[in-house]
């Protein structure tokens, strides 16, 4: 049996997809592996690359069109044609450090955790404005060493046996739109006692395309990483915990919010920083206004 498929689901990035799948080609120390590809554009952008990919693919790899759009129509069918024992995942807009796979597996036998996630540090074009601001918007830090940790962290850029994922549906097709559908699942996945840990050397690079460099893309998207926690706990029907986060989140926006206005006469850097805390203050508050990024949302932009 394969021991490891990584996983890449991809939406109109056929470039970016190509350096992702080719970072995986590059794994040093790496075990038997194979690569998996869903294209979720309804005119199938990747296609053609993943032709091209099976001609030099080291590795077996297999691919399907799901023209559905919907992030967790991608991550399913992905799911539907792996056959290792475990599943690593990879964004379209990542690449992989040559170490990245070894250690997300070498904190796995450490640990003996189900689910293993890594670092993520994100990287602007040269000369976009604000740079900064992006790149700790879309960066994934963690503790400085690897070990067990209490918190899942998104899916991109983490590893679980493929037998966790259970039925046909593991994604939550409810969050096609929003995104979202793996904080659900690892909170379910917690509910029932699954144990996570943190590989600090399991790092991936997150190549930031113009579409979210712009301001106001980024602080929709601060706003829905503030909707996250009061999201998980209204699925899960804990309602203090729901209530917890809406008053941290009131507070937050009112106080970031003041605070980036006051900021912005003597340092527009530092105010933007404090209003994508404020944003996200916002987001807990607000947590049942939809934020849509993904499915048909994304494939109605221009392409």
């Amino acid at each position: 049996m394969t021991l490891v498929s990584v996983l890449i689901p991809t939406f109109r990035r056929p470039d970016s997809f190509l350096r992702a799948a080719r970072s995986v080609f590059a794994q040093a120390g790496a075990p038997d592996m194979e690569l998996i590809a869903v294209d979720n554009s309804p005119e199938g952008s990747a296609l053609a690359a993943f032709a091209r990919l099976e001609t030099e693919s080291p590795i077996p790899f297999r691919w399907a069109h799901a023209p559905r759009p919907g992030v967790s129509q991608a991550r399913n069918a992905a799911l539907s044609l792996a056959r290792g024992k475990l599943v690593a995942w990879l964004d379209d807009d990542e690449e992989a450090s040559p170490g990245w796979l070894a250690a997300l597996l070498a904190t796995r036998n450490i640990t003996g955790a189900q689910s293993v996630f890594g670092p993520v540090v994100a990287r602007a074009p040269a000369g976009v404005q604000h740079a900064h601001l992006f790149e700790r918007l879309y960066a994934r830090n963690g503790p400085l060493e690897s070990g067990l940790t209490k918190n899942a962290y998104g899916i991109g850029n983490s590893l679980q046996p493929r037998m966790m994922f259970e039925g046909a549906t593991p994604f939550d097709v409810r969050a096609d739109q929003s995104g979202g559908e793996d904080d659900l699942l690892f909170a379910s996945w917690r509910e029932a006692g699954a144990s996570f840990a943190w590989a600090a050397d399991a790092l991936v690079t997150e190549h930031l395309g113009a579409e979210r460099t712009r301001l106001s893309h980024g602080l929709k998207r601060a706003f829905a990483y503030g909707q996250g926690p009061s999201e998980t706990a209204w699925a899960s029907r804990k309602y203090a915990a729901l209530a917890r986060h809406m008053c941290i989140g009131a507070g937050q926006a009112a106080v970031y919010g003041i605070a980036s206005g006051v900021a912005l006469a003597g340092s527009p850097a530092h105010a933007l920083a404090l209003l994508d805390r404020a944003t996200r203050g916002a987001g807990k508050v607000f947590w049942f206004w939809e934020q849509r990024f993904y499915g048909a949302a994304l494939a109605a932009q221009p392409n």
